[in-house]
């Protein structure tokens, strides 16, 4: 399959095995997906028939329309016991004709997901997203609104693909007491689970201002444990050069 459809919409063979399972049973397993890049940072995962369990899918009589997808029909998955509405689609008369013969599911309706063997969160992984760790010895200061919130001469900068450089600082080089527990957790298919962290200065809460991976996955484990603030909300210096606040979706 190609990329060149008429809308330009990117299409690509998918080389993993893929489960998805719903009220313990698998609804789909193939080594045959075709990863579709719906969304711009990472891609959705649509499945041959063949490697659909179609008996657990009922038409739900409903239809949606996305750009350069066209319209979609909708079926209702029940298995195990579970009953997920809407929650798979297929594109019959796509303009994108690779898409016609193929089945999507929605992910966060799925109780679990499997790339191989291995659990995946969120999202599917991208291929073409990388990520590097890397220590260093540059002087690390984050301030809000006048107050150091952490400084550190040790950082590890994380580069991810289509991100900004994320500066994670070890615990001891915070200001611990303005730091208090956030109010979620987030999950990433790269890193893990993150837990949140909050900052109280005087009277003034931020929430959510800084995460931490306390058991990232094998590949992330030099972030474990310490502590990364979102540069978009903060004011962040590196060697005591003031750095730009990026433009992204945690804006």
């Amino acid at each position: 399959m190609s990329p060149s459809t008429p809308l330009a919409l990117r299409i690509e063979p998918c080389r993993k095995r893929i489960r998805a399972y719903l009220g313990g049973l698998p609804v789909v397993d193939s080594v045959n997906a075709v990863m579709v890049w719906e969304h711009p940072a990472f891609p959705a995962y649509y499945f041959p028939l063949a490697d659909v369990r179609m008996e657990l899918l009922t038409a739900s009589g409903r239809s949606s329309h996305r750009p350069r997808l066209g319209d979609s029909r909708l079926f209702t998955v029940a298995a195990g016991g579970r009953i997920a509405e809407d929650a798979a689609w297929r594109y019959e008369n796509s303009p994108a004709e690779p898409l016609r013969d193929l089945v999507r599911f929605d992910w966060k309706a799925m109780d679990a997901w499997f790339e191989e063997d291995e659990e995946v969160f969120t999202h599917p992984r991208d291929p073409y997203t990388r990520i590097d760790i890397l220590a260093s010895s540059r002087t690390v200061r984050v301030e809000l609104d006048g107050t150091v919130l952490a400084e550190s001469r040790a950082p590890r900068l994380l580069f991810e693909t289509g991100l900004p450089t994320r500066y994670y600082l070890p615990a001891t080089d915070l200001r611990r007491d303005l730091l208090g527990p956030g109010t979620r957790t987030t999950h990433c298919p790269y890193k893990g689970t993150a837990e949140h962290l909050s900052v109280h200065i005087g009277d003034t809460w931020h929430p959510d201002i800084a995460w931490t991976y306390r058991s990232p996955f094998p590949e992330s484990q030099k972030i474990a444990g310490l502590v990364a603030f979102y540069d978009e909300k903060v004011d962040l210096y590196v060697d005591d050069v003031l750095q730009e606040r990026p433009r992204t979706r945690f804006s």
